[in-house]
């Protein structure tokens, strides 16, 4: 193993509220009792992160700080044990993964039943605790995510987040092999894995709806139909291809009032509706969940923020075996900035990973 360096390169948050990165030099920190540090190589870059850097998420407590290392989809190598860390599982040279939630407590109700992605005293990578888009980052032992030997670090990046999230609804949302469900998103960085694993990994029929442009990846990544939602008729053509029912279950996976305000009108009886993107600013209700829809119809809400640590391997394990494959390009630290700007204008098709190391 190499020697750790004393310093080392990272991407802040230089001015919270804008768009805008610096790369900077940091210490290199020494994980304490029952820690790990991790020379990361890779880090995807998440919309979430964009909310994070922007302050535009209503819902966080506090804004986010100058000098906030972002991220949190990295992949590296274990360089060091701290105290006690030596009892785990994790050894110097093993490659793992830092999620969203980058550690927990492991003895609140959420973790004890098994809910470890809601947990109550969750630390988050990005947000008030270092993130992964930088060279070297510290991480729990019981809590990093092992990566397959034979996947690429740069392909397992989004799987740590986009990817478990994806799976994670679909899961939740309590579709059998044959059902319809329908991707609002299905083209963007969580839409594209959704299709794939939806279709080829779990045997579902998938209604793509997104933007025209979106239309080619969505319909290479499993979307049966694929529906133009710029053309006001989504609910019509569900039904058209649904046989007059609708979906079984619609996954909101972009950050728009609008696609939740569409999303029930897209739904069959007994349905569910999953929630993950978070749309930004001023808190909006989703807009068509009236109470006597729901009754009558026997529909359901459910959100989803991430996956639990099982769902992470899971979903590792779906790509290893060629089940799921993201549509990434690289990109270096110093470019963090214009990858973000596109986001923005939404202009990415697919997923943006950080080569750390570049």
């Amino acid at each position: 193993m190499a020697d750790i360096p004393k310093k080392y390169k990272a991407v802040v948050y230089d001015a919270p509220g804008k768009i805008s990165t610096k790369v900077v030099e940091l210490d290199t920190p020494e994980p304490g009792p029952g820690e790990v540090l991790v020379n990361l190589t890779h880090s995807g870059v998440c919309h979430s992160d964009l909310g994070v850097m922007t302050n535009r998420w209503a819902g966080l407590p506090y804004p986010t700080q100058p000098g906030q290392v972002g991220g949190h989809e990295g992949i590296g190598k274990v360089v060091k044990l701290g105290p006690g860390a030596e009892q785990s599982a994790v050894k110097v040279g093993d490659r793992v993964g830092i999620k969203w939630i980058a550690a927990i407590c492991d003895s609140c109700p959420a973790c004890l039943s098994g809910h470890d992605g809601v947990c109550f005293n969750q630390k988050i990578s990005g947000y008030y605790h270092p993130g992964t888009f930088q060279q070297y980052a510290i991480g729990p032992a019981s809590y990093v995510t092992p990566i397959p030997e034979s996947l690429p670090s740069d392909a397992a990046a989004p799987m740590l987040c986009a990817g478990v999230t994806v799976y994670s609804a679909l899961r939740k949302s309590s579709v059998k092999a044959g059902d319809w469900v329908a991707i609002l998103g299905a083209g963007g960085g969580l839409g594209h894995l959704a299709c794939q694993i939806a279709s080829r990994g779990m045997g579902l029929r998938v209604i793509g709806i997104d933007a025209p442009s979106k239309k080619e990846i969505a319909l290479s990544c499993g979307a049966e139909v694929f529906i133009d939602h710029t053309q006001g008729k989504a609910e019509e053509e569900v039904k058209a291809a649904t046989g007059g029912l609708g979906a079984q279950a619609v996954l909101v996976l972009t950050a728009a009032n609008a696609a939740y305000a569409s999303a029930m009108t897209l739904l069959k009886f007994g349905g569910t509706c999953v929630c993950v993107g978070l749309p930004e600013g001023e808190l909006k209700a989703i807009a068509t969940a009236y109470p006597q829809f729901l009754v009558a119809k026997a529909q359901t809400i459910r959100g989803v923020a991430v996956g639990d640590r099982r769902e992470a391997i899971e979903t590792l394990e779906f790509a290893e075996r060629g089940v799921v494959k993201t549509h990434f390009r690289t990109a270096k630290m110093e470019e963090l900035t214009e990858v973000f700007e596109q986001m923005d204008r939404g202009e990415l098709v697919g997923r943006v990973v950080l080569d750390l190391n570049a």
